[in-house]
């Protein structure tokens, strides 16, 4: 059987770009890497490395590792897998408010935090966790999308013969009535259902 994750998203051509793909790989080793660096800036002397002399520069250092990494894992899942462009634009949607709150971060910590008068601790945890939240949310939408393309529950198999070559494919039941009901009105629709079957659910 072809592989429908390989070639469809929802009844539409998305054979995954290659490139795209490394580029995903590569964006969620990075984003790992940042969260490790952020433990490691807490935990041991790599603070030096970014001048971090003391353990409140070493916190808004890691703040800054942690909360970019996490959404370019995010973002690194979507783009490796046979997302939708709104899975995808979802994702990056919500990284990019991740970052907007990462950039409040920064300014903010630790002159504004938790203690100071006009702390913006909350707001800014707030901006953090809704744009997570919705990146998350994504990567959990192409995962699942993902898996039942893979996974085909409440389909038919038919097996599909043109010209000597047989081929089994998977079509939902709803397809399947529709080129039943086709061939049976027709018998010379045969070879064309056939070949719309072949060319629809070739890799």
């Amino acid at each position: 059987m072809p592989s429908l994750s390989e070639a469809y998203d929802r009844g539409e051509w998305t054979g995954r770009d290659p490139r795209r793909v490394s580029a995903g790989g590569g964006l969620f080793v990075v984003g790992a890497l940042a969260v490790v660096s952020a433990i490691l800036v807490l935990t041991t002397d790599l603070a030096a490395v970014f001048d971090a002399t003391s353990t409140t520069d070493a916190r808004r250092v890691a703040g800054v590792l942690a909360g970019l990494g996490i959404p370019a894992m995010f973002v690194g899942v979507v783009a490796v897998l046979p997302a939708s462009r709104r899975e995808r634009l979802g994702a990056l949607a919500g990284a990019a408010i991740t970052v907007a709150g990462v950039v409040m971060y920064w300014r903010v910590y630790p002159q504004r935090w938790v203690e100071a008068s006009d702390s913006m601790a909350f707001p800014t945890a707030m901006l953090y966790f809704v744009g997570g939240s919705v990146a998350l949310w994504f990567v959990l939408s192409a995962v699942a999308s993902f898996k039942l393309r893979n996974n085909p529950q409440g389909t038919v198999r038919l097996a599909v013969t043109r010209q000597g070559e047989t081929e089994e494919i998977h079509v939902t039941r709803s397809e399947y009535q529709r080129y039943k009901r086709a061939v049976q009105g027709d018998a010379d629709n045969s070879e064309a259902v056939a070949e719309e079957l072949r060319a629809l659910h070739r890799d």
